[in-house]
């Protein structure tokens, strides 16, 4: 699963998600892609778990590119804890997608099995996508 090799500074804070993506909303690198619809926080099982549906799908032709990270640790205090006593350790890391978001690219196989592979990929996720090609964007 992705998280980072290192953390350089605190535990951070959880943040505002509001507008649409700014980057990060453009296909680069294949021919069509999964497009986020809704802001939501999607984890490194998450990502992962849409990886492997997309990979087994086009049966491990062509190429995927995964265009998010997850880089926000997600802290949670043991249960039955006492309040205080600082913050909690990182439970899970999870990457903040809004929407306009390219999380999935695909490159290399036909269109149509592109496009059913990432709607397998888009039901592992917590998030409405959208299918979209290059033409189209």
């Amino acid at each position: 699963m992705l998280s980072p090799k290192k953390t350089k500074y605190r535990k951070r804070m959880r943040g505002v998600m509001k507008g649409n993506a700014t980057r990060c909303n453009s296909i680069n690198f294949g021919e069509c892609g999964l497009v986020a619809l809704d802001h939501k926080w999607i984890t490194a099982r998450q990502i992962e778990a849409a990886r492997i549906a997309m990979t087994r799908h086009i049966k491990r032709g062509g190429k995927v590119w995964i265009r998010i990270f997850p880089d926000i640790p997600y802290t949670k205090k043991p249960a039955e804890t006492r309040m205080g006593k600082g913050k909690g350790n990182p439970e899970k890391w999870v990457a903040a997608v809004k929407p306009g978001t390219v999380m999935f690219e695909i490159g290399g196989v036909d269109i149509e099995l592109a496009k059913r592979a990432m709607e397998l990929a888009g039901q592992k996720l917590p998030i409405k996508t959208k299918f979209v090609t290059k033409e189209a964007r």
